[in-house]
């Protein structure tokens, strides 16, 4: 059928899609869409999502640290980079754990003091030469996938803290679901982050988008900024910017 190939190739552009969107475009209701896209995903075209497809499965399983490293590098020191340009001199700031955040420690560079708190043991280790920097690294069980700490006595210092910014990764961006990651503790240990800091600034390359995983973070109406790369497809920056979200596209 003619509009299931459009389907597709509408897709592969966007990458993810909504049962809305498709309506409008091909002016037929969602009964008909939901048929078209449950057909489609029966013959293991795509991946059905609450409220529309996606091109890849929307469920994340956990990885290591170091694979996932290795996963869109370009993108992740372009994200970094723009968001290193946020931060202020004299600022305090909190670091989450993620690649795309360790990323950010290689463009931090300075000129007066600044203060990182952070859960993560890379972070720690990249910005321990810059002696400008007050390093306060948060307690408790190590996580190895991640090279993290999360629990009670990470959250309880947080409750005593307040900083300007948190700079916060995340495995999946879903715009029913919300933010989310893979482990419970650390998406736990995240929340309390929210509260400890005024701005809340997501790092997430465009792969994140319209995919969800086990453990949710927060709602998108709890965070003010996205930046991500050119890969985001443009109606997903519609949606995100009609929550009120500003989305930086690096």
């Amino acid at each position: 059928m003619e509009r299931h190939q459009l389907i597709l190739e509408k897709l592969q552009k966007e990458k993810f899609i909504t049962v809305a969107e498709l309506c409008t475009f091909f002016n037929v209701s969602a009964v008909t869409i939901r048929k078209d896209l449950n057909l489609l995903e029966e013959k293991g075209l795509l991946f059905r999502t609450h409220g529309g497809a996606s091109l890849e499965n929307p469920y994340i399983n956990e990885r290591a640290v170091n694979e996932k490293e290795k996963i869109s590098v370009e993108e992740k020191n372009g994200i970094a980079q723009a968001a290193a340009q946020l931060i202020v001199s004299n600022d305090s700031i909190l670091l989450a754990s993620g690649t795309t955040v360790q990323a950010l420690t290689k463009f931090i560079q300075p000129k007066e003091k600044l203060t990182v708190i952070t859960s993560s043991l890379h972070v720690v280790l990249h910005l321990l030469p810059f002696t400008n920097i007050d390093l306060l690294q948060l307690g408790g069980y190590v996580r190895h996938n991640s090279a993290s700490v999360v629990g009670d006595y990470a959250q309880q210092i947080l409750a005593n803290v307040s900083c300007s910014k948190l700079f916060l990764g995340v495995d999946g961006i879903d715009l029913n679901y919300g933010l989310s990651t893979t482990n419970l503790a650390e998406a736990q240990l995240n929340q309390k982050m929210l509260s400890s800091a005024q701005k809340i600034i997501v790092l997430a390359d465009s792969s994140k988008f319209g995919k969800k995983s086990f453990a949710k973070i927060c709602n998108l109406n709890q965070i003010d900024e996205i930046i991500t790369d050119c890969g985001i497809a443009n109606s997903m920056v519609k949606q995100l910017q009609a929550e009120g979200i500003k989305v930086r596209i690096v």
